[in-house]
């Protein structure tokens, strides 16, 4: 169905219940589309702070008030705090019937909302494919940014017709593959993020005086390669089969970053197995990289 002809939920009273980096930048793009934001809570500082900042006049109350004057209501809270949250909302007779309940948990799919569902509550996992910052830019980010969406039957089309609303591109997941798509997601980013800060502090010390300029034009290309062409972007001594650069890697990593260690031979053994499996990397070569990497993991161990 084109985007265009997607069914328009009518315009909604949103509330949001945690104002942390989430919950806002979402409150604000519906609120572009046409809903109108009429109550948010939050906790801390920040939150609070955050709130007042991207969602100005817009009344802090606790999370109960929120559920009574709002028709869907953004449950944008850490993933661990959701399920006692939504069991503490329904026991409370918080929940209204016909109530949109919203969250935004990479994790969890519909059945973590049952208690609000049982209360009659209509329960959607709207998850945003996006890093946020807690600031005005996240609005602009959710253009073209997907959406891991899990919703009953029949209310699919409301669900992706929420998440265009809000600019993003929406992307069924079963509800049984949640865990494994919030996984796939924490591999890629939040891993991306702790790589590149450890390059950025390697280049530091070996005398570089701007890592992320360096840097910025050679992740850039190895993301868009890899995006387009998967294994095959594959680039590197590790590749190539160079076991007399990796060994020097490792050694020089031992001296002067021994906490990235683990991570390069973890890495490095992963990206031979994947080279090997597709025919980038010569089985000959293979066996002598990875002796190495496991007589370098047998070292480190003995020190």
């Amino acid at each position: 169905m084109n985007p265009s002809q997607q069914p328009r939920p009518a315009r909604l009273a949103v509330g949001v219940v945690g104002a942390g980096r989430v919950g806002p930048a979402l409150a604000c793009a519906l609120q572009q589309a046409g809903h109108r934001p009429v109550a948010v809570s939050g906790v801390s500082d920040t939150s609070v702070r955050r709130a007042a900042r991207m969602l100005p006049d817009v009344p802090l109350v606790p999370p109960a008030q929120v559920l009574e004057v709002a028709d869907l209501v953004l449950l944008t809270v850490p993933d661990d705090a959701l399920p006692s949250l939504v069991e503490g909302l329904a026991e409370t007779g918080a929940v209204r019937p016909g109530q949109l309940l919203v969250h935004t948990s990479g994790r969890y799919g519909t059945s973590v909302l049952d208690p609000a569902r049982r209360a009659g509550a209509l329960p959607l996992a709207l998850h945003p494919a996006m890093t946020f910052t807690g600031t005005e830019v996240d609005v602009q980010r959710l253009a073209g940014c997907s959406f891991g969406v899990t919703a009953p039957e029949e209310l699919r089309l409301a669900a992706e017709a929420l998440v265009i609303e809000m600019g993003g591109e929406p992307e069924w997941i079963a509800e049984e593959n949640r865990p494994l798509y919030h996984a796939a997601l924490a591999l890629g980013a939040n891993h991306l993020v702790t790589l590149v800060a450890q390059s950025m502090e390697l280049l530091a010390k070996a005398g570089v005086e701007h890592p992320d300029r360096m840097l910025g034009p050679l992740l850039g290309a190895a993301l868009d390669n890899a995006l387009r062409s998967g294994d095959a972007a594959l680039t590197g001594p590790v590749a190539r089969g160079d076991a007399g650069t990796v060994a020097a890697h490792v050694s020089e990593l031992r001296r002067h970053a021994p906490g990235a260690v683990a991570g390069y031979l973890a890495m490095a053994r992963t990206t031979a197995d994947r080279a090997l499996a597709h025919g980038l990397l010569k089985p000959e070569l293979a066996e002598d990289l990875l002796g190495v990497l496991a007589d370098t993991e047998t070292d480190g161990g003995d020190r």
